[in-house]
């Protein structure tokens, strides 16, 4: 089986658009993580926010999905990411643990795939899941969520988009080789920015 990689399944999905990205965020996602070879990152948050609403759906997703929706603010705390892959498997996967300020790190894991018709899917645990649009702007790489679902036995039902926390956008701005800013904002119809995230990144290296 080939080695999978996010830059292989973004290439595909962007078609011409990929050109256009930045030179080093082309080379980032055509590292593929070899099995028990992952790919290490290290940097901090400088923004964790979440509204009254975002700290409740937090809450009450921890038990199912542990750091999807982290209910808390906090800023200026580490975040260590490791991207990688596993035998005989066409996803790849992305751990993150946020050692946030006064309490235990929480750890996040969530994994990317290709649907059979060519869709980027993110999983993020208990069958639950968004599918995603890419496109580049500025020679960023931008991610916008295009419906939840939640997967059973192999099917996707969607999920009503007010019942969920709200539509996800994220950009991968890049600053040098060796470094990334990742801002994450959801927001929901009817209860604005429930969830934000924002850090910079560089790749640990042996």
């Amino acid at each position: 089986m080939k080695i999978p990689s996010e830059g292989e399944l973004f290439k595909k999905i962007l078609g011409p658009e990929w050109r256009r990205l930045h030179p080093d965020i082309q080379a980032r996602f055509d590292k593929n993580p070899l099995p028990g070879k992952p790919l290490n990152y290290s940097g901090s948050l400088s923004e964790l926010t979440c509204s009254r609403i975002g700290r409740l759906l937090g809450y009450l997703t921890m038990p199912l999905i542990q750091g999807a929706l982290m209910p808390y603010n906090d800023a200026d705390f580490p975040v260590d990411i490791q991207v990688y892959s596993k035998p005989n498997c066409a996803s790849i996967f992305k751990q993150r643990i946020y050692r946030l300020n006064g309490r235990k790190p929480v750890m996040f894991t969530s994994f990317m795939a290709e649907s059979s018709k060519g869709e980027v899917l993110e999983y993020v645990g208990m069958g639950l899941g968004m599918k995603l649009l890419l496109d580049v702007r500025d020679g960023n790489l931008h991610f916008e969520s295009d419906g939840y679902f939640w997967e059973v036995l192999g099917v996707r039902i969607p999920l009503p988009g007010v019942l969920t926390p709200g539509k996800t956008f994220l950009c991968h701005r890049n600053n040098h080789a060796n470094q990334f800013d990742i801002r994450i904002e959801i927001r929901h119809a009817l209860f604005g920015t429930t969830f934000t995230q924002a850090g910079v990144f560089r790749e640990v290296t042996a």
